[in-house]
């Protein structure tokens, strides 16, 4: 979502009088890529872009295209496949050995549902979503959006029924994953969107700005519970919102919500754990060693903490934390292992994919 909101941020800065633009999205990737499915990158008519669709190879050439689509104003797809050994093919050489299929959009500013305002809407959606995009067909056929609102879709898609439209949307979000299609005329992408990432860090001590600045490069939305005339000034910079730890029924809930309990304090710990626990929350991570979360459950007589599933302590993965940072960044990489079904393990010992 980081990626989506820099290029929206950059697409409501353009002077659209004076300069066009176009997007690419990574609409299909089969084998090894450095980016997935989702990818995107905003090109200028006057060469400056925002985002990346790959580590770096293809971004040179995704420009060139981009700006063509603007000319004619015309989507276009490309496969960049750096499988084979062929000198003359973009990428080969700097790691990418797959296939890449790349939709170039020309953005009409005029339309109210072009592919950035459909983006604009998604990121508001608090739960998992998808946009239907035929990415393959006939020239009236490629790039046409349709965003999913929750209903069952009525009309069909090219020769797609909406009967298998909508078992298609539910395939995706079961999985929560992106899925393609293709049917006899069409090629349909059904991309999967997860809500933003919602933090919510407990606590107000110096400790607090650590894991605030890793949330805040990782584009999470960051809420504090504590005192707040004990937070500094960055805290507050960087929180969507501040609040006493009396107010925390105030807070927004999804299920992409993670919950960090640092306050240092074990009676606020106490008083929190369960008010929390009781919330339809992803994570809830509690900082201390195990005798201190073994006390917490002999505290907590009501609540059994070791079939809470989603509840960790003590929190995050064992790198050998010591500093602030440290610690920050081994709770962070674990609430992204949990949310990604992921056992944070070196991938060296990984005998499958990295990605499906």
């Amino acid at each position: 979502m980081k990626e989506i909101r820099k290029i929206i941020a950059a697409y409501d800065d353009l002077d659209h009088k004076n300069i066009q633009c176009a997007i690419a999205s990574v609409v299909n990737v089969e084998h090894s890529s450095y980016r997935r499915i989702g990818a995107r990158m905003l090109v200028r008519s006057d060469g400056i872009w925002v985002g990346g669709i790959s580590g770096g190879c293809l971004e040179g050439d995704a420009l060139r295209r981009s700006q063509q689509a603007i000319f004619h104003s015309s989507p276009s797809r490309v496969t960049y496949d750096t499988m084979d050994d062929d000198e003359h093919q973009i990428g080969i050489g700097l790691g990418c050995n797959g296939r890449i299929e790349v939709l170039f959009s020309p953005i009409d500013p005029e339309d109210e549902q072009n592919p950035i305002e459909l983006l604009r809407d998604i990121i508001q959606i608090e739960t998992p979503t998808v946009l239907l995009k035929t990415i393959d067909g006939s020239p009236a056929l490629i790039d046409q959006r349709i965003p999913y609102q929750g209903d069952l879709i009525s009309e069909p898609i090219a020769d797609i029924p909406a009967e298998l439209l909508n078992s298609l949307v539910q395939e995706s979000l079961a999985k929560s994953k992106s899925i393609i299609h293709q049917s006899a005329q069409v090629k349909l992408l059904v991309e999967h969107f997860r809500p933003e990432q919602r933090l919510i860090i407990v606590g107000d001590n110096y400790d607090v700005n650590a894991f605030t600045s890793i949330a805040e490069v990782l584009g999470w939305e960051i809420f504090i519970v504590g005192t707040p005339k004990k937070l500094s000034k960055e805290a507050y910079q960087k929180a969507a919102k501040v609040c006493h730890y009396t107010e925390v029924d105030q807070l927004p809930i999804h299920q992409h919500t993670a919950v960090v309990l640092m306050t240092h304090d074990y009676n606020w710990d106490k008083k929190m754990l369960p008010i929390f626990i009781s919330r339809p929350v992803s994570y809830i991570g509690m900082l201390g060693p195990k005798k201190r979360m073994e006390k917490m459950q002999a505290d907590l007589p009501d609540i059994d903490l070791s079939k809470v599933q989603h509840f960790h302590s003590p929190v995050g993965l064992d790198i050998g934390a010591e500093t602030p940072e440290e610690i920050a960044l081994a709770i962070a990489a674990e609430i992204i292992a949990i949310n990604r079904a992921r056992s944070g393990a070196p991938l060296k010992y990984r005998s499958t994919p990295i990605h499906s």
